[in-house]
């Protein structure tokens, strides 16, 4: 493994337990690992921990932001709380042109800063690679939120599972595991054949309202508002929605809470449910996806 990333200096700014298994991985593969928001621990021996970004940024081939996402404001979360970092305009200033930055996913606003000053901008999270691996750890938190939320257990309730792509496919396959009742909304024809393929019940999501009238459990994995009042309306008072999607999610949550329908936003489950095996994977894969971006851009 020694060398897979020799002579390369990389910045990890912020992020949890997860970073610090990338961070191991980076200096195993023989990197120079440049490191802010940590505070000082035995398993980053080897990296050097910066108080300032702008010095962590100093010379770096790539820069990394931890995978648990930003604020509107761009902040960065770190294990640290005695330091903040924001990915402001200034920040990606001093970001060499071929420097790629790889975040998990960014909002508009750094898309807007980041193509204002010639930042190559890697979401990781959009890596099929990735994606699907963490679907894995999301599926297992969204049912372990479903079982201390509800009154009745997974096998035998209703669910309905709104999406069907890289997340809601494990989620489905879940789901039927444990007994659920399971039905898939989704638009793609093929997507609801698939869906039927593995057991589920199916309909379109033109027809949500339908299928989650009798609902206990709702799980939606589509980052658009799909779950709206006309929906809403519709469900049962005391029924439950895990909403998966990034921010803003897919739930008119306001008018939720007008119907007494529970609802819990479940972002970034892979590293609060298993850090371990998130960290495992973005290990795995992000050396991989450095070394194909620099061979890209240079």
């Amino acid at each position: 493994m020694k060398g897979g990333l020799g002579g390369l200096v990389i910045a990890v700014l912020g992020g949890d337990w997860r970073e610090i298994e990338v961070i191991k991985r980076f200096l195993a593969e023989g990197a120079r690992v440049k490191v802010v928001g940590y505070p000082d621990l035995p398993e980053l021996a080897g990296a050097e921990r910066e108080t300032s970004v702008f010095e962590a940024l100093r010379g770096v081939d790539a820069v990394v932001v931890g995978m648990g996402g930003l604020d509107v404001g761009g902040k960065v979360r770190t294990l640290d709380p005695d330091v903040t970092i924001t990915l402001s305009e200034e920040v990606l200033e001093v970001i060499a042109p071929r420097a790629p930055l790889f975040v998990g996913a960014a909002r508009p606003r750094l898309k807007e800063f980041a193509a204002r000053h010639g930042v190559t901008l890697v979401e990781v999270t959009e890596d099929d690679e990735v994606a699907i691996r963490n679907s894995i750890p999301t599926a297992e938190g969204a049912v372990q939120i479903a079982m201390e939320e509800l009154p009745v257990t997974i096998h035998s309730c209703r669910a309905v599972v709104v999406g069907f792509g890289r997340v809601g496919i494990t989620l489905a396959r879940v789901l039927l595991a444990l007994g659920a009742r399971t039905t898939v909304a989704a638009r793609n024809l093929a997507q609801l054949a698939r869906a039927e393929e593995i057991g589920a019940s199916t309909v379109h999501l033109s027809s949500l309202a339908q299928a989650t009238s009798d609902a206990d459990v709702v799980f939606n994995t589509v980052p658009a508002i799909v779950l709206t009042e006309e929906v809403l309306k519709g469900m049962r008072p005391g029924s439950l929605i895990i909403d998966l999607a990034s921010q803003p999610g897919g739930t008119d949550f306001q008018a939720a809470a007008r119907y007494g329908i529970k609802t819990v936003h479940a972002l970034g489950l892979p590293g609060k449910v298993a850090p371990r095996t998130a960290g495992a994977i973005l290990a795995e894969a992000l050396p991989q996806m450095i070394r194909r971006e620099l061979a890209r851009l240079r």
